[in-house]
């Protein structure tokens, strides 16, 4: 070898002679390992430990290690890759995999791992990768090659490989290298310093507390109507939509501005004094003289309880009024503690009286007008309203799912004392944001499918709070009857009922918090190949809370990165996308949705003559249920759209004309609710020829059921598992006791339940 090479050679050692001359000061260059363990020195390259106290003294809180995806490393070969070989020796690959592996066994190296932040999942997954980047290699860096190889004829300890393993776990794993900087990002102690505006101005906070019908929040609109300006914060868009009306009327120009609309009342375009908003749209930054935050209970929503976290802590106003439940007031007030903020409390009482009856209604021919029954599904609406129009009477159908429009329609419906449709069937939909002349409240099932914290859909009791909610909507000051009315349609729910509006509402104990589009960046930043699902995962799962915050669920948030995240776009488009309210159990929806962000991806605007070809407009009215919930899902992609269009409006150019055909939709659907009873009959009757073509049996299907099934739309909620066999069973036996021939009509609705499954392939 010449000495050019030599000299060569060795300079590009320069990197491996200091590691090991400073591996040789910490303690002897044949036994690091025990320097480390027994004269606590750290051998070079290996960070320092990542167990720091947190500044108020707890330990910081250990990651889930079993969200660290592994990046892949690409082999980086030079000319230079064999230098380690030509200074020493080629490595023997079976020998050095006994030295690996001998590695391995040590438990000193497994306590050294834990104190650089890698536990037992981890370090044995980083090991695997490490030996076989090690094994199958064929140039290993200089400094490991020679290491190795001192290691082999004695020269080295097995100790010597730990530094070169940290170097890589840390290449592959990269959130080792900066773990204190992801838990200072992700640390969520103190939200009330996010808002530093708020912070800056003296802020009087009023709560104005009490049941529902006690005037508590017509209080609040009132002080918020006198004022210089003012913003008011709703749970929904029709409350939003309502106060904005009120506000304009009563001679106050008033904004509105909601995900998928902004109205702005001046002529030349400048906001005006007032805004009314769902509560996710307010700002924090622009400063009013009064803010009312409506319905503040919902701050402990497993969803969306962030959005009220945010208002209460973050809005720019003299004075904010908080209204809602009185079981909220000392949460609020210790909340505020945090702010240096103190809480004025004034408590209201019911207006009207509300009595819980003696007695169900048994049967539907016990309804009598301004009777509103309450189910906690779309199915059972279907079902019950198609068995009241076949009693002889109209009634009025609102869900969570219907527009707006089509909301309010049914509701003015309902209202109009000259309108003979006196019967509303609803979902707790009721609950927030409609008046409705209701006398009596009744509740068909006390039993409603909720998303608990871990995000899993489970079937439980109302609780005390919704019952109150719901049942509070009967006898309202402002309608034509004056005192109210709640019971259920069963007897053994009735007692349920009784004792479940006995309890006091279980007080406000949590806050919701939500990762911020900037925080998401910044941990990007650190972690520039994890997927956004990935990150907003390693964000929890480091997140620090106050024991009165916890992180809202994200599952929905995580569906929408994850079914994004082979489309190219930036990491700030691709958050805002994750952020748009959609159904997930649409399909349709779900399809548009990922052709919107693949167009938006292309730089492609979404024209309207685009979105006329996704949804297929013009469209027919509905024939049956099946085209009703499609034009459903189809009013939610235009939502969407114009949700979009508020935040990339080159992009999504054409929200005038979308709004327009979204009117038409509102129409075409409200006409679709008006003749609900056709449609299901329609339904029906496609069911029993379908059954008819198929010549399958009714004993056949019926074996497998806990009882005869007594509709088809029931049949499907059993099949979605939507209804549990026990309650169906509860309802069966209700039903059964109406029927005057009970065998002949058994019979002929059993042969209508068999033919769903059939029915949906024939369609």
């Amino acid at each position: 070898m010449s000495i050019n090479r030599c000299m060569h050679l060795f300079s590009l050692l320069q990197r491996h002679i200091n590691t090991r001359n400073a591996r040789t000061v910490a303690g002897g260059c044949h036994d690091v390992c025990r320097s480390v363990l027994f004269h606590k020195h750290r051998p070079v390259g290996v960070a320092g430990s990542s167990r720091n106290v947190s500044s108020d003294g707890s330990p910081p809180k250990s990651p889930d290690t079993s969200l660290f995806v592994p990046v892949s490393l690409k082999t980086d070969l030079t000319e230079h890759s064999s230098v380690g070989a030509e200074l020493s020796k080629t490595l023997d690959k079976p020998e050095i995999l006994k030295i690996i592996n001998q590695f391995y066994k040590r438990k000193e190296i497994w306590k050294l791992a834990a104190d650089n932040g890698l536990d037992a999942r981890l370090f044995h997954q980083a090991f695997i990768i490490f030996r076989k980047y090690v094994i199958e290699t064929s140039f290993l860096p200089a400094d490991l090659h020679i290491t190795l190889s001192d290691i082999c004829c004695g020269a080295g300890h097995v100790g010597d490989i730990f530094p070169y393993f940290m170097r890589h776990a840390k290449q592959v794993f990269p959130m080792l290298d900066c773990m204190d900087d992801l838990r200072k990002i992700s640390d969520l102690r103190v939200p009330a310093n996010w808002y530093p505006e708020a912070r800056a101005i003296e802020r009087k906070v009023i709560f104005h507390a009490g049941p529902t019908n006690s005037g508590k929040t017509y209080k609040a609109i009132q002080r918020y109507l006198a004022a210089k300006s003012g913003v008011y914060c709703g749970p929904l868009k029709l409350l939003a939509h309502e106060i904005f009306e009120k506000t304009n009327t009563s001679g106050v120009t008033c904004d509105l501005i909601t995900g998928e609309e902004r109205t702005l009342m001046n002529p030349e375009g400048t906001p005006a004094s007032h805004v009314s908003c769902t509560i996710e749209m307010c700002s924090v930054t622009t400063p009013y003289e009064v803010a009312v935050i409506d319905e503040i209970q919902m701050i402990r929503d497993p969803s969306r309880g962030w959005a009220w976290t945010r208002a209460l802590l973050g809005l720019c106003a003299e004075e904010i009024h908080v209204c809602g439940e009185p079981a909220a007031i000392d949460f609020i007030r210790k909340l505020m503690y945090t702010t240096g903020e103190e809480v004025e409390v004034q408590h209201y009482q019911r207006l009207t009286p509300c009595k819980v009856l003696n007695y169900p209604i048994q049967s539907l021919k016990n309804l009598n007008p301004g009777d509103c029954i309450v189910c906690f599904n779309k199915n059972d609406i279907y079902t019950l309203s198609r068995q009241i129009e076949a009693a002889g009477k109209e009634c009025a159908v609102i869900y969570g799912g219907l527009p707006p429009g089509t909301k309010l329609s049914q509701a003015r419906k309902f209202n109009d004392p000259n309108d003979p449709c006196k019967i509303l069937v609803a979902t707790d939909a009721i609950g927030m944001g409609l008046n409705l002349s209701i006398k009596r409240i009744i509740f068909n099932t006390l039993m409603k499918p909720n998303i608990n914290e871990k995000g899993e859909k489970q079937m439980e009791v109302i609780s005390t709070s919704q019952a109150l909610q719901i049942a509070g909507r009967a006898g309202r000051f402002s309608s034509m009857f004056k005192e109210g009315e709640v019971t259920t349609m069963y007897s053994q729910d009735l007692k349920v009922l009784k004792e479940i509006l006995s309890h006091t509402v279980a007080p406000i104990e949590v806050a919701g918090l939500h990762p911020t589009a900037d925080q998401i960046e910044m941990f990007a930043y650190h972690l520039p190949d994890a997927t956004l699902s990935n990150l907003i995962d390693i964000f929890v799962s480091l997140s620090q809370v106050d024991g009165v915050y916890f992180v809202c669920n994200i599952d929905d948030f995580k569906f929408l990165a994850e079914m994004i995240q082979h489309i190219p776009l930036t990491l700030r488009s691709r958050y805002v996308f994750c952020t748009a309210p959609i159904n997930k159990k649409e399909t349709f929806v779900c399809t548009s949705f990922l052709k919107f962000a693949r167009q938006f991806s292309r730089e492609e605007p979404l024209t309207f003559e685009w979105v006329c070809r996704l949804i297929s407009w013009p469209v027919a009215p509905p024939k049956n249920l099946k085209d009703l919930a499609h034009l459903e899902a189809i009013h939610d992609v235009l939502d969407l759209y114009l949700w979009l269009s508020y935040r990339f409006m080159d992009m999504f150019p054409h929200m005038n004309l979308v709004r327009e055909i979204q009117k038409e939709l509102d129409d075409i659907i409200q006409q679709g609710i008006v003749n609900i009873a056709q449609l299901i009959s329609v339904s029906g009757s496609k069911m029993n020829k379908v059954m008819q073509k198929s010549g399958r049996s009714t004993d056949q299907r019926t074996q497998n059921m806990p009882e005869q099934v007594v509709d088809s739309l029931t049949a499907q909620l059993v099949k979605d598992g939507k209804l549990s066999h026990s309650v169906l069973r509860l309802l069966h036996k209700e039903w059964a006791k109406e029927q005057e021939q009970k065998n002949i009509k058994q019979n002929a609705l059993n042969n209508e339940h068999h033919n769903i499954d059939d029915n949906r392939k024939t369609e």
